[in-house]
């Protein structure tokens, strides 16, 4: 119903050809990606669209998936600066951002940039790394800066965070800050491939020369792209369910009968100890865009936000003791929220 309805609003007949395009495009990176990355075609999206979007994006899985071969693969499928920073709990913001070294001979101070000044920022294991370096790598994230000294520095675009995590070893780990998380766009969970699809991967990497990938597309039209997906068309009623979605989550916000079905939304906010942010609002939007080019459509449908909903909303809703006690996880709340608020 609702795309019927948006079809006769689309935007103008030259933006839909080049968005037409730009999906083209898109289909061609992830088919390059594919090449070498078997059986994580939801990764692959997410990574380029925080690539898009400039959003950043946390991966949560166990050793061995892929995790950085497929950032790589991206970085070298679009020629983007590409840097691995191995975070460790030595490690000191130096070594991420950079200093001023001094020189004798001039009596001057000159930046030494560190790895953090490149496209595609891998911080592996982000959870490994104290407060200070954490400190530090907020801001990149934040403002796209960095400050050595008494400057501050503009980091190139596209800037992207994408930081991996062990979710079962935990020992000499720090939590990060719920703050930290909340930067990042998408949380992605990382799972095992198939049967199929792990054969698929012993056939192509059986041997010590992986499958090679090529540049098919640039950083500057990732840019533009970024761009035209602003034009993409969110009707009012697609704002109006991204609002109830994220509302849902927070106690004191009142929802009518209208909105959500009353008597489960009472039993879902009963297992919710913090909601979303504000941030997780407009993440939603803007990932549903993205979402809409990969289906090469210019505008916005339900379907797109319910698409990218688990991976934006999963890091930013915290369960209380009650939930986590019956076995409840954060998926599983978000699973139940989809259902209990009316669609348009």
């Amino acid at each position: 119903m609702v795309e019927n309805s948006l079809s006769a609003i689309a935007p103008s007949p030259e933006i839909c050809a080049q968005l037409t395009e730009d999906s083209k495009t898109l289909a061609l990176i992830l088919d390059e990606m594919g090449k070498v990355i078997v059986g994580q075609e939801a990764m692959n999206r997410a990574l380029l669209s925080g690539v898009i979007t400039g959003g950043h994006i946390l991966l949560e899985g166990l050793p061995g998936l892929a995790k950085t071969l497929a950032v790589r693969t991206l970085a070298r499928v679009l020629d983007a600066k590409f840097q691995r920073i191995q975070f460790t709990p030595d490690l000191l913001p130096s070594d991420l951002i950079g200093t001023m070294v001094y020189h004798e001979a001039t009596s001057d101070f000159t930046p030494k940039k560190g790895p953090i000044f490149a496209n595609l920022v891998l911080a592996d294991e982000i959870n490994r790394a104290p407060a200070k370096v954490q400190s530090a790598l907020l801001e990149a994230m934040a403002e796209k800066q960095v400050t050595l000294g008494d400057q501050s520095y503009k980091l190139a675009e596209p800037f992207l965070v994408l930081a991996t995590q062990n979710p079962i070893e935990q020992e000499g780990t720090y939590h990060l800050p719920e703050a930290q998380l909340d930067r990042f766009m998408f949380k992605l969970k990382i799972g095992y491939p198939n049967r199929n699809e792990e054969r698929i991967i012993l056939e192509r990497m059986a041997n010590q020369s992986s499958p090679e990938t090529f540049k098919v597309f640039s950083t500057q039209g990732i840019l533009e792209i970024r761009d035209r997906v602003e034009k993409i068309y969110v009707d009012d009623r697609i704002k109006n369910y991204v609002l109830r979605l994220v509302l849902s989550t927070r106690k004191q916000e009142f929802i009518s009968g209208e909105e959500a079905d009353a008597k489960s939304l009472e039993k879902l906010r009963s297992l919710i100890h913090i909601g979303a942010s504000p941030r997780a609002t407009l993440f939603l939007i803007r990932a549903a865009r993205v979402n809409a080019l990969f289906e090469q459509r210019s505008f916005v449908t339900p379907d797109d936000v319910k698409a990218i909903a688990l991976d934006i909303l999963r890091h930013r809703i915290i369960l209380n003791f009650d939930a986590e006690a019956r076995g409840f996880s954060t998926d599983d709340v978000i699973y139940q929220l989809l259902e209990t608020v009316n669609v348009p």
